[in-house]
């Protein structure tokens, strides 16, 4: 561990292109300062989870990607503090004095709106006032917006990308994260009604995404990776398979291009899907012909999306 460390605390749901750019900030501080990393600070579960359990929203993205969305923003460790009663119970001059002492804090990096310490009785001026007396500085980073398609600049959050996702604007979703969203789980036997139609998919295990907000049920244009790096382009869906009266929501994928010799080649395997354009809405179909010809469809617009993306420029 670095024995100077400029910090950054947050939850930082989806870690988004605010929390981004706090984090490139404190890098930016940190790089002048022989010997000084950039440490983030974030909880899990969320403090509100424990202090209103039923109030708490469903979370973005897991604590393993938020870790590692931080590290690939410039973080150099990632802290994961758990919300027990006697850290809620720091004031917001005992958790900074604690995070000084235990992580040589030679600054801070924060969103304008920043609260911390019991009852969140910390903010900006508060902070600022505990680095003049204990020697740390303090930078304030006010909140970015991005463009959205219906042609407002809002200002990015968490929450606004929790309801973005939940509305299935996707590409909304994805300009204000920098990179499409995206759930990772272990691959489960579904009821294998796509191999009959020769349209075969592969089932999320429910447990990957409990707890976390997604996609409403649509059919979705994305791609799937598969753990030994392979991407394949995905016609994804969320939805209680209404055609087949299903009462159960499931993430489940078609991967253009798979064929494994083994149908079951894939159940146990981890596999993250990335949802990037929505295409359409769950509806039933009157036979299992129509049901076909519509996914095909499906299919098409995942391609396209594929192509689309490939000539983007990196």
């Amino acid at each position: 561990m670095s024995p100077k460390n400029i910090i950054t605390v947050g939850n930082f749901d989806g870690v988004h292109l605010g929390h981004q750019a706090i984090v490139r900030a404190a890098r930016e501080r940190a790089g002048p300062i022989d010997g000084c990393g950039v440490l983030a600070v974030t909880f899990d579960p969320p403090p509100i989870a424990v202090l209103k359990p039923r109030g708490a929203p469903l979370q973005v993205a897991s604590l393993a990607d938020r870790e590692r969305w931080l590290r690939a923003a410039g973080a150099d460790r990632v802290e994961v503090l758990t919300p027990d009663p006697a850290m809620l119970g720091l004031s917001a001059q005992a958790f900074i004095e604690r995070l000084v002492a235990d992580h040589g804090a030679v600054g801070f990096v924060e969103g304008e709106d920043f609260r911390f310490g019991k009852g969140r009785g910390g903010d900006m001026a508060v902070l600022r006032a505990m680095g003049d007396a204990h020697g740390f500085a303090v930078h304030t980073l006010g909140r970015l917006e991005a463009p959205l398609s219906d042609g407002t600049n809002a200002p990015v959050s968490s929450s606004l990308v929790r309801g973005l996702i939940g509305r299935g604007r996707v590409e909304d979703t994805a300009v204000c994260l920098g990179r499409p969203w995206e759930v990772t789980g272990l691959v489960v036997k579904g009821e294998q009604r796509g191999r009959t139609i020769n349209i075969p998919t592969a089932n999320l295990d429910p447990a990957c995404y409990t707890g976390l907000v997604v996609p409403m049920d649509g059919v979705y244009a994305g791609a799937a990776t598969l753990d030994d790096g392979t991407l394949y382009p995905a016609a994804i869906s969320v939805g209680n398979k209404p055609t087949f009266g299903g009462q159960v929501q499931t993430i489940e994928a078609h991967l253009v291009g798979f064929t494994p010799d083994n149908p079951d080649a894939l159940y146990g395997r981890p596999m993250t899907l990335r949802f990037a354009r929505w295409v359409r809405e769950q509806y039933p179909f009157a036979n299992a012909d129509e049901l076909v010809t519509q996914l095909r469809r499906d299919i098409d617009q995942a391609q396209a999306w594929h192509r689309d993306a490939a000539r983007q420029p990196s």
